[in-house]
């Protein structure tokens, strides 16, 4: 899409339709099973709800636009996502690099079933992605990561796969098509998660893989038609209505989570902040060269479980939720959900509250 854009306008031309007379100016959704076929038999655009759907090509274009890819393909979640794109990839016999600090489920989905298969698989944390990554086959980077949130050097890396002749893989559910382009610093495919920030209303399940090479996303199309994790046609429609305001909500999220990160740094019952946006942050200068925004979420370590849980009973405005990315912000105490972290860490979530007023929330709760 047109680099002149800023992201509000990227986001609204993205789910623009064609400016015809007499038509809806936004798309309406088409919840079809199955379709009229051609009496000659020739083959339709669409004959079967598992094989193809109107409202998921309005969206599928939409994505595509926004990720800087050739392609789009949707999936009933951002994990449908995941999986669809390492079966195809991480065939027995390869080498698969995960992030150890990245979100755990993919790490269990690896584990569990892909190395059952014959997979070499290897867990490796963002600092040293680049290092377990000389002699892979398939390396499935997440940046920033979930729920730590440091930042992956992807340009190096994509230098360090294709020396190796390895598909580099990158999840950017947490930065979004508005925070970074993965393809454009030389991934080979993106995956990531609709249900978050880009639907951003805590109200549907949704994924998808975009990329530019043709084979390559053929085959991930056929494993879908196979394996059928398909999307919901009015889920689709769904998304494809919220990406008109993702620009809007994407940056007022990153601005309260700049202002929350800076406030946290200070505050005296705080032991850690880390924000990708914070200048000391060891992910900054990282981050810096290969993000637009900084997202928003921000990670923080209190003393304990009992203080995480006093925060959100304190505030007037916190929610206790998993997933992130919705209006509301939110408060995640991962140590519950099996992370490798403390009792006191907790992922918050940054919705679009006015800044100011999430400010004194926190600042009331913590106190």
């Amino acid at each position: 899409m047109d680099g002149k854009y800023g992201d509000s306008t990227r986001s609204v031309k993205a789910v623009g339709s064609a400016a015809v007379p007499g038509t809806p100016v936004t798309p309406s959704p088409v919840p079809a099973s199955t379709y009229h076929l051609s009496p000659d038999e020739t083959e339709p655009l669409d004959s079967y709800g598992r094989t193809s759907n109107p409202t998921w090509r309005q969206l599928e274009s939409a994505l595509a636009a926004l990720e800087g890819a050739a392609m789009a393909l949707t999936f009933g979640s951002g994990m449908a996502a995941i999986t669809s794109a390492l079966r195809v990839l991480a065939k027995p016999g390869t080498k698969l690099v995960v992030p150890a600090d990245g979100y755990y489920q993919v790490r269990r989905y690896a584990n569990e079933y892909l190395a059952l298969q014959g997979v070499t698989v290897v867990e490796a944390r963002s600092a040293d992605m680049c290092d377990a990554s000389a002699d892979a086959d398939v390396v499935l980077a997440e940046t920033p990561a979930n729920p730590g949130l440091d930042v992956v050097d992807l340009h190096h890396l994509a230098m360090t796969c294709r020396r190796r002749g390895a598909t580099l893989v990158v999840d950017n559910t947490t930065a979004t098509p508005l925070g970074q382009q993965p393809l454009s610093l030389g991934a080979d495919l993106v995956v990531a998660s609709a249900t978050k920030a880009l639907s951003g209303h805590s109200d549907l399940l949704a994924g998808y893989v975009a990329g530019s090479q043709q084979d390559l996303m053929a085959a991930v199309e056929q494993d879908r038609l196979l394996a059928g994790p398909i999307l919901g046609a009015f889920e689709a429609w769904l998304v494809l209505r919220s990406l008109g305001s993702a620009g809007l909500r994407f940056e007022r999220q990153c601005q309260n989570a700049q202002a929350l990160a800076v406030m946290l740094r200070a505050h005296p019952v705080v032991k850690s902040v880390r924000y990708p946006g914070l200048p000391d942050d060891p992910s900054h200068q990282i981050a810096t060269m290969q993000m637009k925004r900084f997202g928003g979420l921000v990670a923080v370590e209190l003393e304990d479980a009992a203080a995480v849980h006093a925060l959100v009973e304190r505030s007037a405005l916190l929610i206790a939720s998993t997933s992130f990315g919705g209006i509301h912000t939110s408060v995640d105490r991962r140590a519950r959900w099996g992370d490798p972290v403390s009792d006191g860490f907790a992922r918050i979530s940054l919705g679009i509250e006015d800044t100011d007023d999430l400010i004194a929330d926190f600042e009331q709760a913590l106190d």
